[in-house]
Parts: C-alpha cells; sequence; structure tokens
C-alpha cells in the first residue's frame, strides 16, 4: 500500500494539470484528463497486482490452491469468463467515448481545427450515412492477438500503437486467439453488425474499420490437416496439401465476405482495411503457457529440425492467404496492407511463433500509418 498512494497522488496531480490545457490536446493527454488507461498500462497494472498477492502468499513460486471441478464449476467459471468479456467491452466502448468527445472539444493537436459535432442521429439500417470529413478519425477495429497483443509491459500489438502513431483513439474490440469463423459466427457477428449500425458513439457513421483474421484459422492444432508427410525429394511448396488448404482458405474468405456484405447493407461509407501477416518462423516459441501454434504440426509430419522446409510451406501458406485478401479490393471502399516482408527473416524480428517482436510490431505499424494516411490525407497526425 506505501507504493499505492503515491502513484494514486501522482495520477490524480497529473490529471489536473492536463485539464489546464488550452488548445488542441495530444491522445496522451485527452486520456489522462479524462482518466482512460491504455490497454497495455491495465495490463501492466494486473500483472504487478498478481506479483503483489503471490508476494504476500508467500512468494513468487507459491501456488494457489486447486478446487475441485465439475460440469458446474465449469460452467460457473465459462459464465464469469463471458461477463467479464461483456464489461470489458463495455469499458472500451466508455473509454473511447470520453477521449473522443475530449478531442472533439478541445481539437487533435496536429490536425486542422473543425467545427463541433453535429448531435447525434441514430440512421435506420441500410439508409445512407453523412459523409464525416473533420474532426478525429472514427476508427473502428476487430481482429486477433495481432491487434489485441496481451502482453503486459510490451506494448500491446498493432493498434495502440497505431493509435499513437494517428493521434486519434479507436475502439478495439479484438480478442486474442480469435478466428474469423467465430467472428463471423452467431454473437460476435451480432456485436459486428450492431456497431457499424449504430456507427460512432458520437452518432456519426464509422470512417474506418480495421479487420485482422485469418492465421489462427491455418495454424495450431488443424495445421496437421494442411501438411504431408515430409520427403526430401519433393518441393517444399508440394509438401502442402492444396485441396485441403484452399478448403480451409474458403472459410476464411468467407468470414470476409460476409464482412463486406455487412458492411454495405448497414455502413456503406465506412472503409474497410484488411491485411497480411509477415512470414512467420516455425521454430516451436510460445508465450505464457499459449502455444507454439506451428512447430509441433511440422514434427508429427516428420519435418526436419534445420526449419528451412516448414519455413518455406508457412511462407506458401501465407502469400496465399494475403494473394486471396489482396483480391477483395475489387470490392468498393476495401484495402488490403501488405505488411508481408516488413520484417528481417530472422528470429530476433519475433516474440514468438505468431507474434512479432516489439521492434516488429511497431515496423507493421508504420506500414498502416502510411496507408492510412494515403486514405484519409488530412486527417491523421502525420
Amino acid at each position: 500500500m506505501a507504493t499505492t498512494k503515491p502513484r494514486k497522488r501522482a495520477k490524480s496531480e497529473e490529471r489536473k494539470k492536463a485539464a489546464t490545457i488550452a488548445g488542441p490536446l495530444t491522445l496522451a493527454q485527452a486520456r489522462t484528463i479524462a482518466g482512460v488507461q491504455t490497454e497495455p498500462a491495465k495490463l501492466a497494472s494486473a500483472a504487478r497486482n498478481v506479483k503483489g498477492r503471490r508476494r504476500s502468499q508467500g512468494g513468487l513460486g507459491s501456488a494457489a490452491p486447486v478446487s475441485s471441478s465439475s460440469p458446474a464449476t465449469v460452467a460457473v467459471e465459462r459464465r464469469k469468463l463471458k461477463l467479464k468479456e461483456r464489461e470489458d467491452r463495455k469499458q472500451r466502448v466508455r473509454d473511447y467515448k470520453v477521449t473522443l468527445a475530449l478531442l472533439q472539444s478541445h481539437g487533435v493537436k496536429g490536425l486542422p481545427a473543425v467545427a463541433p459535432t453535429p448531435p447525434r442521429r441514430r440512421r435506420a439500417p441500410g439508409a445512407p450515412a453523412a459523409t464525416v470529413r473533420s474532426g478525429p478519425l472514427r476508427v473502428l477495429a476487430e481482429g486477433d492477438s495481432w491487434f489485441d497483443y496481451p502482453v503486459p509491459f510490451f506494448g500491446g500489438g498493432l493498434v495502440p500503437r497505431l493509435e499513437d502513431r494517428l493521434g486519434v483513439p479507436i475502439l478495439n474490440l479484438a480478442k486474442a486467439g480469435d478466428e474469423t469463423r467465430f467472428m463471423l459466427g452467431v454473437e460476435q457477428r451480432q456485436l459486428i453488425v450492431q456497431h457499424l449500425t449504430d456507427g460512432c458513439p458520437d452518432g456519426t457513421p464509422w470512417e474506418l474499420m480495421l479487420f485482422s483474421g485469418g492465421g489462427n484459422d491455418i495454424v495450431a492444432q488443424p495445421l496437421a490437416l494442411w501438411l504431408r508427410d515430409f520427403d526430401p525429394a519433393v518441393a517444399p511448396a508440394k509438401l502442402l496439401n492444396q485441396s485441403r488448404f484452399s478448403s480451409a482458405l474458403a472459410l476464411v474468405r468467407a468470414a470476409y465476405e460476409d464482412l463486406i456484405e455487412i458492411r454495405d447493407q448497414v455502413s456503406p461509407e465506412t472503409q474497410l482495411a484488411f491485411h497480411g501477416y509477415d512470414f512467420a518462423i516455425p521454430d516451436g516459441r510460445g508465450i505464457c503457457h499459449l502455444g507454439p501454434w506451428l512447430r509441433p504440426a511440422f514434427n508429427l509430419r516428420g519435418f526436419p529440425a534445420d526449419m528451412v522446409a516448414s519455413t518455406k510451406v508457412v511462407h506458401e501458406m501465407l502469400v496465399q492467404l494475403a494473394a486471396m485478401l489482396k483480391a477483395l479490393e475489387s470490392h468498393p471502399r476495401v484495402t488490403f496492407i501488405n505488411a508481408q516482408g516488413t520484417l528481417a527473416p530472422v528470429r530476433a524480428s519475433w516474440h514468438n511463433e505468431m507474434h512479432p517482436s516489439r521492434g516488429g510490431f511497431n515496423q507493421i505499424a508504420d506500414k498502416f500509418h502510411q496507408a492510412i494516411k494515403v486514405l484519409f490525407p488530412g486527417r491523421v497526425v502525420v
């Protein structure tokens, strides 16, 4: 408790000081005034709390008591997890709303001054949206761990890094580990429809929706299904069972096509932006007792430990996924951001098999920043 009170007093003083700022605000200043923590800061705080509890219970090596499990207790824990996820989404919306309101009233530092936002008006589904060309860019994100990388002290995934570069908040609905078949399944589809139909919390349509998906659909346990047994006489690309892998890609494409159709129906002016994953290295590294997602399937199929052949197979899979997503640019207001080839093909570029290092995420966030500046000139900090 001795360190908690000074920290709280420091935060209070910081908020008072930030609240006296006249004129345009940076994103960090707006969040300080609103008392909003970034996702990486929340994770770091949670990690410190866990560490403190472990120390108070007899050191870092002590384990919490394990309760007996039954169908009833498992059901209760699942229910608790669902409620926590829903409350987390609600908190993200609240944080986004208050931060955006401050930036709209004060202006965004580095952007031209704009007129106040008009009062909220609910649109009927399918009705044409009013064009928004001023104020902070309204950005919504949905996706997987590339957008929501839950590692304390790491800086998160792409979204918090992109917020820093754009100078505007992003309402991030992404959840680590998510697959497109679930994001566009029943429950999460309804949430996407709701957010696109209702628009930004300020009553205007979303201008940009970032979507990251497909990586989790083709790795982990199912990966063994689209690999052939290793044969040194066969070219690495041919070690991919193409007919099976094409079926997996078709399912991913169906999810993306449904997202485009939903956008067209309820928020036709919203720009969609998709991306390709850079070339992962199947070296068997996981994180926080999760993963690895690649190496076990290659081991099962008898691939050699030198990773030469397995790396080429992963390269082929990701090239095909990116080509499929690139082809979706044939739809109006769809952009593909190609991040492939951004990172040096070395282990140090990656935090683990599936996620870039801190510097790697920064490099890819730069790619997103450049693409969004082209899509919305004058609307984001450069």
